[in-house]
């Protein structure tokens, strides 16, 4: 299917990344459902952004990242500024994050121009969203409609308020979506379960497809058509930054669905070995920038918005 015949539309969190280390101080621009956006786009979909940002500075930062990407963005008001996180690193090597008072309290509208992308989208992607927040949930709900879903739950311990309200706000998503996307993070900081039951608990209350993601363990795809399973992708080059291989993996698949779901099981195969291959060739380089293999030869290229 060409470019034109297809578009998607991604809904939740787009900010500023503070990244502290050893080499000093950096800002990148950053939020999950940016970085799906952004990977879309890089994949040939046409995409919007439905997400808060603030008439700042930063705001300023994100507009322009987007803009140099080719992702429309249409920005809900941020009365309290745009979001931003401050990342460090735990001994173990693990990202922590600490959010200000804009990303705690993200807040989305759909106006006339979010609900005409919406209707005209061939998937919509929901990452990063406060599903903590039943008027948040109710507002997406009824901007959907029937649109063909994606779903991250994609929680931060630092943003989230109330657990058991989040898990009901995504569940009541996730139980009519086309796809549903969770990973290890999503288990213990939601069910404090294991993955596979998660899995099965989502395919039972009516998830079209699980995607389910396990870091070095690799991945399982379950669908109507069955399990399909694939390994972490082997790719030349060091591991450099996994912060973005979650947003990459949901990027690629909701790609594949804005072409339609897979009508056999050598699709459904396809669709999630292209994925892990995605979000191997991402995690090479900083940033939540999506890569493809073939594009491992310029790692710099896009990272600054250029």
């Amino acid at each position: 299917m060409s470019e034109t015949q297809r578009r998607a539309v991604v809904i939740g969190d787009a900010l500023i990344d503070e990244i502290r280390d050893a080499g000093g101080v950096r800002e990148l621009v950053g939020g999950a459902a940016l970085n799906v956006a952004v990977g879309l786009r890089r994949l040939g979909v046409p995409t919007t952004l439905i997400a808060m940002v603030g008439d700042d500075e930063p705001g300023a930062h994100i507009r322009e990242y987007l803009c140099d990407h080719g992702v429309e963005l249409i920005a809900s008001p941020a009365p309290r500024g745009s979001s931003r996180a401050v990342v460090t690193w735990s001994p173990s090597g693990e990202p922590q994050y600490a959010f200000n008072e804009a990303a705690q309290r993200r807040s989305i509208r759909y106006g006339d121009d979010a609900r005409a992308a919406l209707s005209a989208a061939d998937v919509v992607a929901i990452s990063c969203f406060p599903f903590d927040v039943p008027s948040e949930v109710d507002a997406l709900v009824d901007a959907l409609g029937d649109s063909r879903v994606t779903v991250d739950p994609n929680p931060r311990a630092g943003m989230l308020s109330d657990r058991a309200e989040f898990v009901r706000g995504f569940e009541r998503l996730a139980a009519t979506a086309d796809l549903v996307k969770v990973g290890g993070d999503d288990v213990e900081l939601l069910y404090d379960g294991d993955l596979d039951a998660l899995r099965a608990r989502l395919r039972a209350m009516g998830s079209g497809a699980v995607l389910a993601t396990a870091g070095a363990a690799g991945a399982v795809l379950e669908s109507d058509a069955g399990v399909f399973t694939a390994p972490v992708a082997s790719l030349p080059g060091a591991i450099v930054d996994t912060v973005g291989a979650g947003d990459a993996t949901l990027a690629a698949v909701a790609a594949g669905l804005a072409d339609g779901a897979p009508m056999s099981d050598a699709g459904w195969q396809e669709l999630l070995d292209q994925a892990m291959q995605i979000a191997a060739a991402t995690v090479r380089s900083e940033g939540g920038l999506l890569r493809t293999p073939d594009a491992l030869g310029d790692p710099e290229r896009g990272v600054f918005g250029s």
